[in-house]
């Protein structure tokens, strides 16, 4: 393959898609319901790449959407599929699924993360082959009238919309036997709702988030997110408020399906999942409720095995146990300094933060040395550290949870800026450069907690090294959180240093 044409080439075209910070904001003010033409858009492009929506009815489809534990009930359905595939059992069924494609967002370290089969991200090769082949299709194609006016850079779809048609692209010429599907945002005008007819639909945990397209109530987030019911379909959520409940059940009704509510699994008493923290319970058990059915559905396992008493099948078992999700309550020894321990979660609402804090405080002894790195440079970050501030000290019986705080934009490294695939061009360039959201944070922290030292530092780089100094030869525990964009750079930098040793050593 010629370098214009490789991997890195396709990154940075696809970078070229982002919408840019002005976009994102002018997007913002329009307010909930901007993006109703979403689908009719995006239908135009899936068929000027050569399908008709109802061509992805093959696939087999999964689809979720939610607030919180999208991307880990998402994983955990990959995961439990996964051991159903031939080379894992051998078994007859009206349509035995060849493979299981998961795509969701965002990623940790590489964009090719979000596009994955069998449980691993798509190879450098594989992403190039099907990024340029829908490059190329939108090229030789003519755009109608409802293109010229769709949200485009350069006559192509915005960055989630270009991925959305790539992966459903990549699973069609791949002929996996099953693709789970993760909404990006909310769910009736998501890019994903294209899909027509799914085998298994699921709502999971609803909170506050994306109120500039979702609305700012629960009930208001509840409806875009059941969207994606559709008729006849089986469709499950977590438990949920009253309100919020009230409108899926609504919904569901309206559209004619059921709606199951699922309570966490009895089975959860004696597992150990593969994604730590209490909380991944309840997205355990509805991804258990969604493979039962969906496997009911394609002829693995009888109906009757929907009552969620009944004992679980190994294949279940092993599915959980062995999930993976990186930059999900995902701990760390540093590979530097034996004291130092990383505890690595994005928390980018005030539930999400709550979470990862209880967690963090969960799995720490209560005399340790905590150090926050934090940022979430597009929401109302001073809110989010006053909360996760509120939790530990609530956890720990202690006011003074972090001895310091460190706060960092999301830029990779020092010297070389941003790895290509972390590329973020929706945030103020003006802001990142001139550190403003990380001051605010700074003077923010200075009130909450007076004792904790603050550090103001440019990259995610400086931010791992100032950990390790303060650190030295002591025992530190060392939470990063806010941003999924930090905890993947956080990911990438630790990463980067052990492949390079490796490298050295060989």
């Amino acid at each position: 393959m010629s370098n214009d044409r490789n991997y890195a080439a396709a990154v940075q075209a696809l970078n070229s898609l982002q919408s840019n910070f002005s976009a994102v904001e002018a997007i913002r003010k329009q307010g909930p319901g901007w993006n109703q033409r979403a689908l009719p858009e995006m239908r135009s492009w899936v068929r000027r790449i050569g399908y008709e929506p109802s061509d992805f009815d093959t696939l087999n489809l999964i689809h979720i959407a939610g607030t919180k534990g999208k991307g880990s009930t998402s994983s955990f359905v990959s995961s439990i599929l996964a051991q159903y595939l031939p080379t894992k059992k051998s078994v007859h069924a009206e349509r035995l699924p060849t493979s299981v494609g998961l795509y969701t967002s965002p990623h940790m370290r590489f964009v090719r993360e979000r596009i994955q089969i069998d449980g691993h991200p798509i190879p450098e090769e594989q992403f190039a082959k099907y990024f340029w082949e829908v490059w190329d299709r939108l090229e030789n194609t003519i755009a109608t009238s409802e293109d010229a006016e769709a949200r485009n850079v350069a006559g192509k779809p915005v960055y989630f919309h270009y991925l959305t048609l790539m992966a459903l692209h990549c699973y069609m010429q791949e002929k996996v036997g099953t693709a789970v599907i993760e909404c990006g945002i909310g769910g009736e005008y998501d890019t994903t709702n294209i899909l027509e007819k799914p085998l298994t639909t699921g709502v999971t945990s609803l909170g506050i988030d994306h109120v500039a397209m979702l609305g700012d109530t629960i009930e208001s987030i509840a409806w875009h997110k059941a969207g994606i019911f559709k008729p006849s379909v089986p469709a499950f959520t977590a438990p949920q408020p009253e309100s919020a409940l009230a409108v899926l059940q609504e919904r569901a009704q309206h559209v004619g399906t059921e709606l199951r509510v699922v309570d966490e699994h009895p089975a959860m008493r004696n597992l150990r999942l593969g994604l730590q923290g209490d909380f991944q319970k309840i997205n355990a058990s509805l991804a258990i409720a969604i493979c039962t059915s969906h496997l009911s559905r394609l002829g693995y396992i009888p109906a009757t095995a929907l009552n969620p008493t009944s004992e679980l099948p190994e294949e279940f078992i092993q599915g959980l146990e062995t999930a993976h999700l990186g930059g999900r309550c995902e701990t760390r020894h540093d590979t530097k300094l034996k004291g130092l321990t990383w505890y690595i979660d994005g928390g980018h609402t005030l539930e999400s933060i709550e979470m990862a804090g209880r967690w963090f405080a969960s799995a720490t002894p209560n005399d340790a040395t905590r150090v926050l790195i934090f940022n979430q440079q597009t929401r109302d970050a001073p809110a989010l550290a006053r909360r996760l501030h509120s939790t530990l000290a609530t956890a720990l019986a202690n006011s003074h949870p972090f001895k310091h705080a460190i706060f960092c934009t999301n830029t990779t490294y020092k010297d070389a800026g941003y790895k290509a695939d972390l590329v973020s061009m929706n945030t103020s360039k003006d802001d990142v450069d001139s550190l403003k959201v990380q001051r605010e944070l700074a003077q923010a922290y200075d009130q909450i907690d007076p004792e904790a030292k603050v550090h103001v530092l440019g990259t995610i780089e400086e931010a791992v090294a100032q950990a390790r100094e303060l650190a030295g030869d002591k025992t530190v525990e060392v939470l990063v959180t806010g941003s999924l964009h930090l905890v993947g750079g956080v990911i990438e930098v630790l990463e980067s240093e052990t492949e390079m040793a490796h490298d050295t050593r060989l």
